[in-house]
């Protein structure tokens, strides 16, 4: 395992960057990039939702005053007809013309009620659709926010001088992303640190559980099983994790929790690259 502590460290001028002090930790382009891709995307959100709160308003005027104009021109051609059909009805009688009048009035009703509702049901419609899309927004300004706070507590973790202190941030971090993989195993690295081999084996099992093919998580077993003395079971996981990730090879190298595997034949020979000698 790779300790963050400087001061536990011997480091000559010639010593191959380990694990945890890679390039991996320290990237701050990537982060400044990241930070500039969040900020594009909630402007870019917060116009949308703008956009999507105007054309929703102008259609919702623009039905509206269709269904105005729609109920004016139907009921401009009844009174047309009404008038053309009185004239008529006139030289028949009384009596015909109340009936006509009434049939009319019915007939008027009863379209005017059918309009009315193929507009309610398109402003529910609109309604449901306008609510949905607000909830979209909604949750994803929740996730930039949460985006962000996470980006936070790993910034801190990368400052914190102690292990302990590592292991409070990658806690924060799993509270708000319970079973965050990158998360468990750093905190598997922070707690091979100070000693807590056992600990750290469950932590690298929680994220192989998920993934079984997790680099870094079967390097930190590796280095947890070469601390308790199952030398087989550390050298199987360093090959696993280095089919993964080839880079990992180089770390094991250097690696202080291998020590105990410095003298083992396959070990020696899986590091020159032998593959009979490893079999």
């Amino acid at each position: 395992m790779v300790s963050a502590n400087a001061d536990e460290k011997k480091e000559p001028d010639n010593q191959t960057p380990t694990y945890s002090q890679t390039d991996m930790l320290d990237r701050p382009l990537m982060e400044r990039y990241i930070l500039d891709e969040l900020k594009s995307l909630r402007q870019d959100q917060q116009d949308l939702e703008r956009r999507l709160t105007v054309q929703i308003t102008d259609r919702e005027l623009a039905v509206a005053d269709k269904s105005m104009n729609y109920a004016n021109v139907t009921v401009t051609y009844f009174f047309y007809i009404i008038a053309g059909v009185a004239s008529l009805i006139a030289l028949i009688g009384w009596h015909s013309l109340r009936e006509v009048k009434v049939n009319t009035t019915e007939m008027a009703d009863k379209r005017l009620n059918k309009i009315a509702q193929e507009y309610e049901k398109k402003f529910l419609a609109l309604e449901r659709d306008l609510k949905r899309k607000t909830r979209i927004i909604s949750d994803n300004n929740r996730e930039i926010e949460i985006i962000n706070e996470i980006h936070n507590l790993w910034l801190r973790a990368q400052s914190m001088q102690t292990a302990d202190q590592r292991i409070e941030v990658y806690d924060e971090i799993l509270k708000i992303r319970p079973g965050d993989l990158e998360a468990l195993t750093y905190k598997a690295d922070a707690v091979m640190a100070i000693k807590e081999y056992h600990w750290a084996m469950s932590l690298c099992n929680r994220v192989l559980e998920l993934d079984e093919n997790n680099g870094p998580a079967l390097y930190q077993r590796a280095c947890a099983y070469a601390r308790l003395g199952a030398e087989e079971q550390a050298i199987e996981d360093l090959q696993r994790a280095v089919e993964t990730s080839p880079s990992l090879k180089e770390a094991a190298a250097e690696e202080d929790d291998l020590e105990s595997l410095y003298g083992n034949k396959k070990f020696e020979a899986w590091l020159q690259g032998d593959p009979e000698k490893t079999d």
